[in-house]
């Protein structure tokens, strides 16, 4: 997905990460990888289940439908495919994205279609009839935004803690 969540405070960030080179501190640095990894692990444990339980309704109430006719579940596949990385060098921080290379290829841009709102795809792959779903639009951002306040104070804590553990 083209918007993806970093949490950084670049300035603070860059400036940790130098002092933590030039002091050689491996067990400050992997304490802080691991901190801002607690600090984010929540938003993809959400992010994931906020796919799983996306609804989706047709706009046709006819009252038909069914199972897919596909082994792989539509929603279940992207939750998979939402990844968490935490970088403490170069350019540190933590990023929450949906990982375009884990999906299958008829699917790499359906997280895109489903944040919309609006899933246009042919019935049961008949390319000669075509149906409308909706499902909650900005999905990805709502969530994204739910848990920001706390991502910050999290990093916030973390690096203060660092910034008193090397004087």
């Amino acid at each position: 997905m083209t918007r993806d969540i970093r949490i950084l405070n670049t300035g603070a960030l860059l400036e940790l990460s130098r002092r933590l080179r030039s002091v050689n501190e491996e067990a400050v640095r992997s304490s802080m990888h691991r901190r801002i990894r607690r600090a984010a692990e929540p938003l993809r444990t959400d992010l994931q289940r906020t796919v799983r339980t996306l609804p989706f309704a047709s706009q046709g109430a006819r009252g038909r439908g069914g199972p897919s006719p596909t082994a792989r579940p539509l929603r279940a596949t992207i939750a998979a495919a939402i990844r968490l990385s935490v970088r403490t060098t170069g350019n540190p921080g933590a990023r929450v994205w949906i990982d375009r290379a884990a999906l299958p290829p008829d699917l790499r841009n359906m997280p895109t279609v489903m944040n919309s709102g609006r899933i246009r795809h042919p019935v049961y792959g008949n390319r000669r009839r075509w149906t409308t779903q909706t499902t909650t639009p900005l999905w990805w951002e709502t969530t994204i935004r739910r848990h920001r306040p706390r991502m910050e104070r999290e990093v916030e804590r973390v690096l203060d803690d660092i910034r008193r553990r090397l004087g």
